[in-house]
């Protein structure tokens, strides 16, 4: 599975980083971003991280819980 946010349609609730922190978190500009590691990714498709097995239901329930919708997944 893979992951990326779709900036525009982010609210900045912080659902998602509250639901899976290893792989979201809130950019200084307050909306949400994806990691690879240390590294906060850019925003949009050029920022898509694969999503480590152990995540990917956490990454689902942040997904559906999020209230712009922003979180875009590839299940590959």
């Amino acid at each position: 599975m893979k992951v990326w946010i779709d900036q525009d349609r982010c609210t900045g609730a912080g659902l998602c980083e509250l639901l899976e922190p290893i792989v979201f978190t809130i950019g200084e500009d307050g909306l949400a971003v994806v990691h690879d590691g240390d590294s906060a990714l850019p925003a949009g498709p050029a920022g898509t991280v694969t999503v480590p097995r152990e995540n990917e239901r956490q990454v689902l329930e942040a997904s559906q819980a999020c209230p712009g919708r922003c979180i875009r997944i590839d299940s590959e």
